[in-house]
């Protein structure tokens, strides 16, 4: 048995079946569906802002590093110092009240026979890098490298 419709358009929009055989569907919840879109959306969005954000985290790093080492290569370029400083070699900075000046050694603050001298105060050890900028060099480091020295 068949159901007889003049409009087409109709036809398609009709939320039954029309004929006696056709198989059984059911609205679409056009709301339901949107929310599911809008959701899934959302939901890769968030990884790829947080994919951008840790990106973006390590670019920063990188960029305190550098800033790190441009503000002790001009502490180190504005100290004292009276010898050549290798490449890859550690030296210590010290701040002579004194004169009111940084001075760069290669005396560490535990390498000290007499002590460190009365007016002097230990600031930080220092590497030069092959790019000729200086770089912090972490206390712990610095005692690996005595070590290995003595």
């Amino acid at each position: 048995m068949r159901i007889e419709d003049t409009d087409p358009a109709r036809h398609a929009g009709i939320e039954y079946p029309m004929e006696v055989g056709a198989p059984v569907f059911a609205p679409i919840k056009v709301l339901e569906e949107k929310d599911k879109a809008v959701n899934v959306a959302r939901q890769n969005a968030k990884l790829e802002y947080d994919r951008i954000m840790e990106q973006a985290e390590v670019l920063m790093k990188q960029a305190r590093a550098l800033q790190a080492r441009l503000d002790a290569t001009e502490m180190v370029h504005g100290a004292k110092f009276s010898f050549n400083p290798l490449h890859g070699k550690t030296y210590h900075l010290y701040f002579d009240s004194r004169i009111g000046t940084n001075v760069l050694i290669q005396n560490g603050p535990d390498q000290w026979s007499c002590g460190i001298p009365d007016a002097w105060t230990y600031s930080m050890a220092v590497k030069k890098l092959g790019d000729s900028t200086w770089a912090i060099v972490e206390e712990d480091e610095v005692v690996s490298s005595s070590i290995a020295v003595r």
